[in-house]
């Protein structure tokens, strides 16, 4: 209900005027979005009030002043790098597009809090070379949208160093290239402009910008551009809804949410205003997405296009966020970030400030229930101990964006490393990576399919392309947790098939039970991916090692049930997925039903290995 009012209410600010979306004003004067825009530059993200706080934090906060000098050294070393080219990757100039944004931020921040003018000129250098490229590529327009957020930045950033002459030249080149390319996008109603996903946030936050840079000379075209993106970033915020979490994963968690926050932040700050779109109950939550979801080795819980490296890293989106709505805790985790990579420090770090230790962060639970479009539970048995143990799993639907067949899987780290791992995306340019629909080409790739995931296998088909799955229960206490799945629609051959995934034994093992209901006999494979050496020790039990620890995997039920390893070696031009392999728990099953069961326990250093006994999935939590 909540996300049908904010729309109401937005699409009744843009119907100021009487006039739609899709309507251009014959009057300036009528410019609906534009009527608090804030006069002369600069006026983006960082105005000059903002500028004066951050020159006396330089002064009197040392830790504001060690990411400072960061941020300057990276900016000389800017100074001496060669300068950007119009060239594409696959179908992308996007490399390019992200460089640029990363060098004008860094080189117009520095002239701004030192009037060092190599640092201007620097930075315009690298706009005259942008501007006079042949295009921003909008055939692909996150390409476009980052260009018109670089250019917009340094246009306001840097208005009072350039000349009339160079103002002039950015400006026709922001509108030819960039805003004049989106309002044809408006037009023609791209799909990008409705998207509920990363492209709308990136798209529209991107335009916003330079947008709101030449909103005093260009007003007619910035207003609609703004009335465009506030009547639409809603329907991508609402994928935040209720808890903060993304279903393309976290990966792309971390750039739609940079997205978002450079839209809202133009906004307020050009506009004293975002028109309540950030006012999102999901969006207030955000940053409990990347804190829970990473594991103790710091990476995250990986899944859909997400990198299996993919791992907790600075990102200034969340000072933004823990300023709006007032979370120490996640500042003060940021902060930890930043002490760990200490060269990742970027500009926005800088604007966007929260002193650490800003407040008591209490207690956090060990266990969060994320029940977004793509459900994720994730369990620890303790936070700030790399060796603890963590599980996390997710369900969802198999057509979400970024998408991969792995309703069910699971990750398990222990012990500082990874057991149980998800290999995520393949190469962005193979032929049909991005077709997705039931039948699919993106569903021959390993990685891509359900052979690769730590999911079951019915007669080794992979899931429906089409299949949603659903939470059927979450619970959580001192010594366990563990959710219960409904996987059936994701397995056409069975009557039903329901996965729990829980910690046991006081929270120092994982057991993963799958329960099938069959109409007919089917092979069952039930397989875990990992980079662990596996040596069989009989027919149902395997010792898995990995960087000198070690795990025990045991088959508690069936009886017939035995374990086997496969190879996940592919052939190019997919990635060969050198040193992984496959633990596969194999059965015949017969008609009706079948409970398989696996046990993952960690040899912990005093040398215990946690046991456990198989109950119903019904009977969980109770």
């Amino acid at each position: 209900m909540q996300k049908v009012l904010l729309f109401g209410a937005v699409l009744a600010i843009i119907a100021i005027g009487g006039l739609s979306l899709g309507e251009e004003s014959a009057d300036t004067t009528s410019r609906r979005m534009l009527v608090t825009l804030k006069e002369g530059h600069p006026r983006l993200v960082l105005t000059d009030e903002g500028l004066a706080r951050m020159k006396e934090a330089a002064a009197s906060d040392a830790v504001f002043a060690g990411y400072w000098k960061t941020v300057r050294a990276e900016a000389d070393a800017i100074l001496t790098l060669p300068p950007l080219e119009h060239r594409l990757i696959g179908p992308r100039l996007l490399d390019v597009s992200r460089e640029a944004v990363r060098r004008i931020y860094y080189l117009g921040l520095s002239w701004r809090m030192t009037g060092d003018e190599k640092y201007a000129a620097g930075a315009v250098d690298n706009m005259l070379t942008v501007c006079a490229f042949p295009d921003w590529n909008p055939s692909h327009f996150l390409d476009t949208a980052e260009m018109s957020h670089a250019v917009g930045i340094g246009y306001d950033w840097l208005y009072h160093y350039m000349n009339h002459e160079t103002r002039d030249r950015i400006r026709a080149a922001l509108l030819r290239l960039g805003l004049e390319e989106g309002i044809k996008a408006y037009d023609e109603e791209a799909w990008w402009t409705t998207s509920e996903f990363n492209w709308n946030q990136v798209c529209h936050g991107g335009l916003l910008t330079g947008a709101l840079a030449v909103a005093e000379t260009d007003g007619e075209i910035a207003d609609k551009i703004v009335a465009g993106a506030v009547e639409r970033l809603p329907l991508a915020l609402g994928q935040y809804d209720p808890d903060g979490a993304w279903g393309e994963g976290v990966g792309y968690w971390n750039y739609a949410t940079r997205y978002t926050c450079y839209g809202l932040s133009a906004l307020e700050t050009a506009l004293g205003t975002d028109f309540g779109v950030g006012d999102r109950e999901g969006l207030s939550k955000a940053l409990d997405c990347p804190l829970y979801m990473a594991g103790p080795t710091g990476h995250f819980l990986t899944f859909a296009d997400a990198g299996e490296n993919s791992r907790a890293r600075p990102e200034a989106a969340v000072f933004y966020l823990a300023r709006r709505f007032g979370s120490a805790l996640h500042a003060d985790n940021e902060h930890a970030l930043l002490a760990r990579y200490p060269k990742e420090c970027e500009p926005l770090h800088l604007v966007w400030y929260v002193k650490p230790g800003a407040g008591d962060n209490g207690e956090l639970p060990l266990d969060k229930f994320f029940r977004g479009s793509v459900p994720v539970a994730v369990m620890r048995s303790a936070w700030g101990d790399e060796n603890a143990l963590f599980v996390g799993v997710k369900a969802g639907y198999n057509q979400v964006n970024h998408g991969h067949l792995d309703l069910g899987n699971f990750i398990v780290d222990a012990l500082g490393v990874r057991w149980a791992t998800d290999l995520g995306s393949d190469d962005y340019n193979l032929p049909d990576y991005w077709d997705s629909g039931p039948g699919g080409g993106r569903w021959q790739y390993y990685r891509l399919n359900s052979q690769s995931h730590n999911v079951p296998l019915i007669d080794g088909a992979d899931q429906n392309a089409a299949a949603v799955s659903k939470v059927v229960s979450h619970f959580s206490d001192a010594d366990s947790s563990g959710v219960v799945i409904d996987l059936s629609s994701a397995y056409p051959a069975a009557t039903s098939v329901m996965r729990g995934v829980r910690m046991v034994g006081g929270r120092g093992a994982v057991l993963v039970q799958d329960e099938f209901d069959l109409a007919a006999p089917h092979e069952i494979k039930c397989g875990m991916t990992t980079r662990a050496k596996i040596t069989l020790d009989g027919e149902q039990r395997a010792t898995l090692t990995l960087d000198g620890h070690t795990l025990t995997a045991t088959i508690l039920s069936p009886e017939d049930a035995v374990l086997t390893v496969e190879s996940a070696a592919q052939k190019p031009p997919e990635a060969t997925n050198v040193g992984v392999s496959r633990l596969v728990v194999k059965v015949q099953a017969k008609e009706g039903r079948t409970t398989v069961a696996l046990l993952l326990a960690p040899v912990w250093p005093d040398g215990t290995v946690e046991t456990a006994k198989v109950e119903a999935l019904g009977d969980w939590g109770r």
